[in-house]
């Protein structure tokens, strides 16, 4: 399914004459967010846009590195209860609410996420101890995602409980709250509304009342209490966490799934309309609840999980769920049932600050070291500026697995044997480039219109795979990630078609196979096309394709002809670019790399070139400042600014 809010000219009414309405415009991004961070023991302010102050909604905690019990507070049950107090389950177990002593623990909803200050007591393990690693899952309570709701039994055999969900809910679960010794009670509309799995355990549907046989509506659901059984005891106190599923209301035309709740069974891939980014599943016949999400390594190579109802530490499951453009992957076999959450962002950025961000630094220390950004990388470029190691740079990739590395230089498969780490929130951690060595940090967050990344296996014949650009690409580059094969790129802009043929990114040569080409047809808004061969589809083969579009005032791809005296191509921006790469295409070029980072300045500009393993070049000055773009000196050379030549760039705000 189309991200119809990110496309063509609906792009811009978020952001032009229609910003008002755009107000009311809700996006995953708003209401969903899962943040680590690392405990200290004092105060801990988790920073991720969700409005939990005046919205309301869930944080659901868990330590990866230690067995220390999950954590469920919510705003409704009493987030910082009597101002002292925070009221915590434990999905886990059947104990009762507790509320956590005195000081010892204050949360507090914020605008912008929450804040947990500790200072003792067992209770800092379950969300701060000191050292240690933890995840947070925060839900806000919006219509047609995710709602809660409390109240009070009264012992009926068939009860009606309103819901602010604004839609048939998808699953809920329910828990007794001031009684210890009650299983949470999880009605899934797989399971139909005569079955209940429990979330603290990993037993088998069983037959129940616990409904009253009765299906959920968009305004109510159906409790029962009968023979000592049910959620709805004579003066017991409940809390139900209602999840939607594909019942639209988010996105610019307000119409996209963000939340859906279905099953599937062996190794298949599962069709959300939408690439997810956090899965909770279970097999109904017996086992445990799997949690899994693209912060802690959900990726095609890496499978880091927690497990909702036990207090384990983190452990690698190995790529059981993989991220698919259209949904996820089962590649571990069996059947389950499923609640699933959709990537972000789904909004259109508007500055190129929020998608990029180019770090030069002297690295020290031991592995991973942290590269810090406002963002979460989702594509790094980084390499050694001195090529002391002989080579310069390589892509490394959330999605692929931050430990897959692959040359850009080189026709080499991807080296599993990085360090890198994608698993965290405002950094990448780097494990590839040596201590003591002057390192260079690309980092891209793939957004709606500017950039995306798909990973896909290749059919032997020519094929169309799905993307979430939301525009339609104008710079795609895919390599084979199993096998030594060139890096092919296609180029899509109105002067410059790649039908023309494509360019190779380990080469200086100009456009290959003039005749033919590996992209058979132009790519669309939700897909691109790749033929036959090897280096683009080999049957079985893996492959990873990155995608760049132009996007106002944040992006830019396009192609200029040469002067052989100063030019100035205008990008649209305001404040110039900060990230140049140009290629000449009509003859021989090298692949050059510029950033702010490094240095665009009137003076001279260190590059690096993407298709070589020389060192960086400090003593040219090629291109200059210039408030809408960048601006090419005459004393570049041909490969760079040939009269008459034709070249094509790609340029980041």
């Amino acid at each position: 399914m189309p991200l119809v809010q990110t496309r063509g000219a609906a792009s811009a009414q978020g952001f032009g004459e229609f910003a008002q309405a755009a107000a009311a415009i809700t996006y995953i991004e708003d209401v969903f967010s899962t943040y680590l961070y690392t405990g200290n023991a004092g105060t801990q302010t988790v920073t991720n846009g969700i409005d939990l102050s005046t919205k309301g909604g869930m944080v659901w905690t868990k330590s990866r590195s230690n067995a220390y019990a999950h954590s469920i507070m919510d705003t409704v049950r009493g987030f910082n209860y009597s101002g002292t107090q925070t009221r915590r389950l434990d999905p886990s177990t059947t104990g009762s609410e507790a509320d956590e002593a005195g000081n010892a623990t204050q949360a507090t909803p914020l605008s912008n996420g929450f804040s947990i200050t500790t200072s003792g007591g067992g209770a800092i393990n379950f969300y701060n101890a000191s050292g240690a690693t933890y995840a947070s899952w925060t839900f806000r309570e919006q219509p047609k995602f995710f709602d809660i709701v409390t109240y009070t039994g009264n012992g009926a055999a068939s009860r009606n409980i309103a819901h602010n969900l604004g839609s048939v809910p998808g699953c809920y679960i329910v828990k007794e709250t001031n009684y210890s010794g009650t299983n949470w009670l999880v009605y899934h509309q797989s399971l139909g509304n005569t079955k209940e799995v429990y979330l603290n355990e990993t037993n088998a549907s069983t037959t129940t009342n616990s409904w009253a046989s009765t299906t959920p509506t968009s305004a109510v659901f159906t409790v029962n209490f009968s023979g000592g059984t049910g959620p709805n005891g004579n003066g017991s106190q409940y809390v139900a966490y209602l999840f939607a599923h594909n019942a639209g209301g988010f996105g610019l035309t307000g119409t996209d799934n963000v939340i859906s709740c279905g099953s599937f069974s062996g190794s298949v891939e599962v069709n959300l309309g939408y690439e997810a980014q956090w899965i909770l599943f279970k097999d109904p016949a017996g086992g445990a609840w799997y949690m899994q999400d693209i912060m802690r390594g959900m990726s095609q190579t890496q499978g880091l999980g927690l497990v909702a109802n036990t207090a384990a530490a983190e452990s690698n499951f190995g790529p059981f769920i993989i991220p698919t453009a259209t949904g996820f992957k089962n590649v571990g076999g069996g059947n389950y049932i499923y609640i699933a959450i959709r990537r972000g962002p789904m909004k259109v950025p508007t500055s190129g600050t929020s998608v990029f961000a180019p770090v030069a630094q002297f690295t020290t220390g031991g592995y991973p070291r942290p590269v810090v950004t406002n963002f979460p990388v989702d594509f790094a470029i980084l390499g050694d500026r001195s090529s002391s190691w002989g080579y310069n740079l390589t892509a490394q990739d959330r999605l692929r697995g931050g430990a897959s590395a692959l040359f850009t230089s080189a026709t080499s498969a991807e080296n599993t044997g990085a360090l890198s780490s994608f698993a965290s929130n405002t950094q990448f951690g780097d494990g590839w480039v040596s201590g003591g060595t002057n390192a260079i940090y690309e980092c891209f967050q793939r957004a709606p219109s500017v950039f995306d990344i798909v990973c896909y296996t290749g059919t032997g014949s020519a094929t169309t795979f799905s993307h979430n650009l939301g525009v339609v690409p104008e710079l795609m580059i895919v390599k084979q990630r199993g096998g030594t094969t060139d890096w092919t790129v296609g180029f899509y802009v109105s002067a410059i078609q790649g039908a023309e043929g494509y360019l190779n990114l380990t080469s200086s040569v100009p456009t290959l196979n003039w005749s033919s080409t590996e992209f058979n047809a132009a790519p669309t808004a939700t897909n691109f096309s790749v033929s036959q061969y090897q280096r683009v589809n080999s049957s079985g083969g893996t492959y990873v394709a990155y995608l760049f579009a132009t996007c106002a005032g944040v992006s830019k791809v396009g192609s200029y002809t040469g002067t052989g005296t100063t030019l100035q191509v205008n990008c649209g921006f305001t404040g110039g670019a900060r990230f140049v790469l140009i290629k000449r295409k009509d003859s021989t070029g090298d692949w050059y790399v510029w950033d702010s980072a490094r240095g665009i300045v009137s003076g001279n500009d260190p590059y690096l070139l993407l298709n070589s393993t020389a060192a960086e070049v400090t003593n040219t000055d090629y291109i200059d400042t210039y408030s809408a773009g960048f601006e090419i000196s005459s004393t570049a050379p041909a490969a760079i600014n040939a009269s008459g030549g034709t070249f094509i760039f790609l340029a980041i705000a």
